[in-house]
């Protein structure tokens, strides 16, 4: 036996094994997944902003609202007095071995002295939230609704599809734009009672994210249900299904152990796709001045305060747009990955 033969045969054995283990979608899904590099590349980088989102008084210097006005508009690695900030009672480096960082601007300052870095490591907690709140509300919206239309058919799924269809055709940036500004319309007349005055309350609390999530997540579920509609459509036709209704199993029984596991996969899939629309939004709205309140972070914000000036300070809108930039792509590049490894018909095209 020649030694092709014998090295074809050993990796015969070796697939007859794995496949007699008998591993699970899921670990195949994941082991696919392993194999795009760009894919773990951008899933490890979102990892990894979400740790800096959560530890960052520990990775910058300052809180992102403490100014400095004698320092305004620094260059980045630009150095100053640390006794003109104060530094003993505001920064987080004092008495500790990045005690330097304290007396320098590693990445500049904007237009109030506020240190550029700690303003962008700060506003990722702005974009993250958005992307994980509003993805939350139009998967958990979107799936209910499409859930019940697809599964009740009839007079009930085309009153509901209609509905959908009238959302479809509303231009979703200016209902956006419109809620926000009525929104903080009720905010600047001071509502204090009822539902609103709460509302109005909670937002203060949040830095002016509360009526963000709302205006995002009022439209965006309407993609979503449609997809959950077309799933729930497709198996409820299966025989598992019909086992179950031949049992005597309720509606509610059915649509919670038996359809929402099945389509709940593909619709996360989606919906990690569609983050980085979110964070583009929530982005163009804090450009526009209808984002979250100030001082509260948000690069779009700061793209707006700092392209007026962007021959002489490129750095107040690199900084911020770069961090835009390589975040919306990772969360692309993961949903893609995703795709491709729960889609067995993608498998083995790239």
């Amino acid at each position: 036996m020649t030694a092709d033969k014998e090295l074809e045969k050993l990796t015969e054995n070796d697939d007859n094994a794995s496949y007699g283990k008998g591993r699970s979608p899921l670990q195949d899904a994941f082991r696919e997944f392993r194999r795009n590099k760009v894919a773990v590349a951008g899933t490890v980088f979102i990892i990894m902003v979400i740790i800096a989102a959560f530890i960052a008084p520990v990775i910058t210097p300052y809180h992102f609202a403490t100014q400095n006005i004698l320092y305004n508009r620094a260059k980045p690695m630009e150095g100053y007095d640390i006794t003109t900030v104060f530094a003993e009672e505001n920064c987080h480096w004092y008495e500790t071995p990045l005690e330097w960082g304290c007396t320098v601007y590693m990445s500049g300052s904007d237009a109030l002295g506020r240190d550029l870095w700690s303003r962008v490591v700060y506003g990722t907690r702005v974009s993250l939230a958005v992307a994980f709140t509003a993805a939350t509300v139009s998967l958990v919206i979107g799936l209910v609704y499409g859930t019940v239309s697809g599964f009740n058919g009839g007079r009930v799924d085309n009153i509901m599809m209609r509905i959908v269809d009238f959302l479809y055709a509303v231009p979703m940036l200016p209902i956006i734009i419109m809620m926000t500004v009525y929104f903080k319309a009720l905010s600047r007349r001071g509502v204090s009672t009822g539902l609103m005055g709460w509302m109005i309350e909670l937002n203060k609390l949040t830095g002016g994210l509360l009526f963000v999530f709302i205006a995002i997540g009022a439209l965006n579920w309407i993609g979503m249900a449609r997809m959950a509609r077309g799933q729930v459509l497709s198996y409820k036709e299966k025989e598992f299904v019909e086992a179950a209704q031949a049992i005597g199993a309720s509606s509610g029984h059915i649509i919670f152990k038996h359809l929402i596991p099945n389509v709940l996969g593909p619709l996360l899939i989606a919906e990690s796709m569609a983050i980085p629309g979110y964070i583009f939004t929530e982005s163009a709205l804090s450009f526009i001045g209808l984002g979250v309140d100030p001082p509260t972070p948000s690069w779009g914000a700061m793209i707006n305060e700092g392209y007026s000036g962007l021959r002489s300070n490129p750095h107040l809108v690199l900084l911020p747009g770069i961090a835009l930039t390589v975040l919306t792509l990772a969360f692309n590049f993961m949903g893609d990955g995703l795709r491709d490894a729960f889609d067995t018909r993608l498998r083995g095209r790239k």
